[in-house]
């Protein structure tokens, strides 16, 4: 699927890779390097998924790639059909990921803790024909909450799943771990062949205070945005990486999926968190990594908890990359403690664009620039990613190669739905409030967008989780408060906390709704996402 004309997303592609797409990058490097290390699988995924750790080699994941995107084909779905992944970071997520592009079709990730309500919304707003999830996260059973959502959404024809004890009616994907051989997979239409790179890749979910807002992304506007993490971060070729964060949204695409495969090197996964496992990956529990040529990929306040920690201290970290979903929360006045380990801050702004930045010798965060935004940044004759400005409203506005030009899905304008809207010359309005420091003509972000929660990397309109506690008890109250390490935190006061838990979560309603809830006695702040 081409939004408008394809010429524009060729001429704003990353310089020599306007004609690539994700997965052509990844099947280049399975061709070159099909016995090098490339899908880790965190080491404790026994204790909250099915399966034993993987540990697959290139030429593995591509035949796992091939496997997954011909049984897409084989199911009947035709290209450009939107399959909505819901996995925790495991392989088997970017495993998916990538079947899903090969297959010719648009993958829609959605957040782990993403309940009933939030899922269905979103997948019957883009149309989506079906869902990729798995037997076990915790003691939940994904299968089951995936056979619900299709029943509730009209388009999801299928519920395909990983792992053990599938109910009736999923498709088992655990068996192509297996297969020896694979069914040929269609060649691409003659436009796939001409601008491939020009097709939507991914629809992401933003949320505005009305509700979820799909943002659609094609290949050349993803590579753009993971060839500014590159830059910035000055990875080298064939790096370790270990990511916390899953590729669940286009902050997660860029900063985990990208450098990984514009790097060709190892990726180990971990599932947020674990401090101790998280230690173990990091030390040397992952002989797959090159030793001090490692990158870590961590939220930003956790990035600084792990620094105070002494993690850093045996200078095995070729860099670490710190996540800001809320932008206004890099502290400006914090220095980072590690001068041997360089430290990038990368401010993401929901779903349309981030902005990467390395701090200096001193420790203290780069500025946001106001105007264009290059990579790397210190660099007179860097690659363009990206543009800033201030609406007169007093908010930041971005465009550029790495956002999206186009609304989605077609005509979703005039449908009376949230949608994210492209203003005078292309700009968009991201929310967050905002000033200029004419000094540095620099941008400072000063708070959080109007009407939205933000926490950890999930962003929620607080009417609509307001309304969901009052269908329960009109007397029951709701607020959003800041926290230190996860930008925001919910509070909850209810007559009876236990009965409102019970009827929040037979709801379907986000467990962080529900654990606004728990006894004041035990309240601290909210689970880090």
């Amino acid at each position: 699927m081409i939004l408008g004309d394809p010429a524009p997303a060729a001429a704003h592609a990353p310089q020599g890779q306007s004609r690539m797409t994700l997965d052509e990058i990844f099947h280049r490097i399975a061709l070159r390097r099909p016995e090098a290390p490339a899908l880790l699988d965190p080491p404790n995924r026994q204790t909250f998924t099915d399966g034993a750790p993987r540990r697959l080699t290139y030429a593995e994941a591509d035949h796992m790639v091939s496997a997954i995107a011909g049984r897409l084909r084989r199911m009947g779905l035709p290209l450009d059909s939107i399959v909505g992944i819901q996995l925790p970071n495991i392989t088997e997520t970017i495993l998916a990921t990538l079947g899903v592009l090969r297959a010719g079709m648009i993958v829609a990730p959605l957040p782990l803790l993403w309940r009933r309500a939030d899922a269905t919304a979103a997948l019957a707003r883009v149309g989506a024909k079906a869902l990729i999830t798995c037997g076990r996260v915790g003691a939940f059973n994904h299968c089951h909450f995936g056979m619900r959502v299709a029943a509730e959404v009209f388009s999801v024809r299928y519920v395909c799943g990983f792992g053990d004890n599938l109910p009736d009616g999923v498709v088992p994907l655990d068996d192509l771990f297996a297969a020896e051989t694979l069914d040929s997979i269609p060649p691409p239409d003659r436009d796939r062949q001409r601008e491939p790179a020009a097709h939507v890749a991914a629809v992401t979910f933003d949320v505005g205070p009305d509700g979820v807002v799909p943002v659609a992304h094609n290949h050349s506007e993803l590579l753009a945005g993971g060839l500014a993490v590159l830059l910035e971060s000055r990875l080298a070729q064939e790096s370790g990486i270990v990511s916390t964060l899953a590729p669940s949204s286009f902050g997660g695409i860029c900063l985990t999926l990208l450098p990984w495969l514009l790097t060709g090197g190892a990726l180990a996964l971990h599932h947020p968190f674990d401090a101790d496992v998280l230690a173990r990956q990091w030390h040397g529990d992952e002989p797959e990594l090159p030793p001090k040529a490692r990158t870590l990929i961590v939220p930003g306040p956790v990035a600084f908890k792990l620094a105070e920690a002494g993690v850093f201290s045996d200078g095995q970290a070729a860099a670490v990359i710190a996540a800001w979903r809320s932008p206004d929360r890099v502290p400006a006045s914090a220095a980072w403690p590690e001068a041997e380990t360089p430290l990038v801050d990368v401010s993401i702004f929901g779903e349309a664009v981030l902005v990467p930045g390395r701090r200096g010798t001193d420790g203290r965060p780069s500025l946001l620039p106001f105007g264009s935004v290059v990579a790397p940044r210190d660099s007179m004759d860097g690659i363009a990613v990206a543009e800033l400005a201030r609406t007169e409203s007093g908010t930041v506005a971005s465009r550029g190669a790495m956002a999206p030009h186009h609304m989605f899905p077609p005509g979703i304008e005039t449908s009376g739905l949230p949608h994210f809207s492209i203003g005078e010359g292309g700009f968009i309005d991201s929310g967050y409030p905002c000033r200029i420091d004419t000094v540095g003509n620099a941008m400072v972000v000063t708070g959080p967008p109007s009407g939205v929660v933000t926490i950890g990397g999930y962003r929620f309109p607080l009417r609509d989780l307001q309304k969901a506690v009052a269908r329960v008890d009109r007397t029951a109250t709701l607020a959003a408060l800041p926290d230190p390490l996860v930008g925001q935190h919910l509070i909850g006061n209810a007559a009876d906390r236990e009965a409102m838990k019970t009827a929040l979560r037979a709801a379907g309603v986000n467990p962080f709704v529900i654990a606004a809830f728990r006894d004041l006695t035990e309240r601290g702040s909210a689970p880090a996402a």
